[in-house]
């Protein structure tokens, strides 16, 4: 089973979410058959059994071995991963997408920063796939931290020096000069913490800055 599956076809979206087969794919990131699942959801086997064949069909569940009791054989299924992401490829032409040429204005959009994550989403889920099918590894890389700003100002004086300290890591490190080099694209964005959600441990260094003020 796969950490994280990346859905790009639209068919296969449909499938997963459907508020019925969603719950089955939570259910089923531990083998079980149609008939646990019905006891468990409180639904006929027989319906529970057509929405399985659809999850199968789109292949976001697959067999997962057989038990046989009186006199009857039982199929048990699993999940392809233990949760699923659904890719802006699927929406085709109407997925979002960046400017090619931001400007300070996009970067403080909302929608220039959700087009953003819409193409990490899309990007490494699609080299993600080709990377499981040819056994390789993806050379990628992910930070994340929370930090806890005393003032508007501080958070647009931490932008800043972001931005500038990215400027020089790039300058320093970018060659396009050598033959089998690759372009890697770094994506940073920073928006606020929902209300009502947990932020998470902040990282040693930003306990250990400004942030104990």
């Amino acid at each position: 089973m796969r950490d994280v599956d990346v859905i790009a076809d639209p068919a296969s979206a449909v499938t997963a979410l459907d508020p019925l087969r969603a719950r089955l794919l939570a259910e089923l990131r531990e083998p079980a058959s149609a008939s646990t699942l019905a006891g468990r959801l409180g639904l006929p086997r027989q319906r529970v059994n057509y929405h399985l064949r659809l999850l199968e069909k789109h292949g976001l569940v697959e067999a997962a071995g057989e038990r046989t009791w009186g006199g009857l054989t039982e199929r048990h299924f699993v999940a392809t991963a233990a949760g699923y992401v659904v890719s802006p490829e699927a929406l085709g032409a109407a997925a979002s997408a960046p400017r090619a040429e931001a400007d300070e204005a996009d970067r403080m959009s909302a929608a220039y920063v959700v087009a953003l994550a819409a193409r990490v989403v899309a990007e490494v889920g699609g080299m993600a796939r080709t990377a499981v099918r040819q056994r390789k590894r993806l050379p990628v890389y992910g930070l994340d931290t929370a930090v806890r700003f005393s003032s508007p100002a501080d958070r647009a004086a931490f932008a800043e020096e972001l931005t500038a300290a990215v400027n020089r890591l790039a300058s320093k490190y970018h060659d396009e000069r050598t033959p089998n080099g690759r372009w890697q694209r770094l994506t940073i964005s920073m928006h606020p913490v929902p209300k009502g959600v947990d932020p998470g441990t902040p990282s040693v260094d930003a306990a250990e800055g400004r942030g104990h003020r």
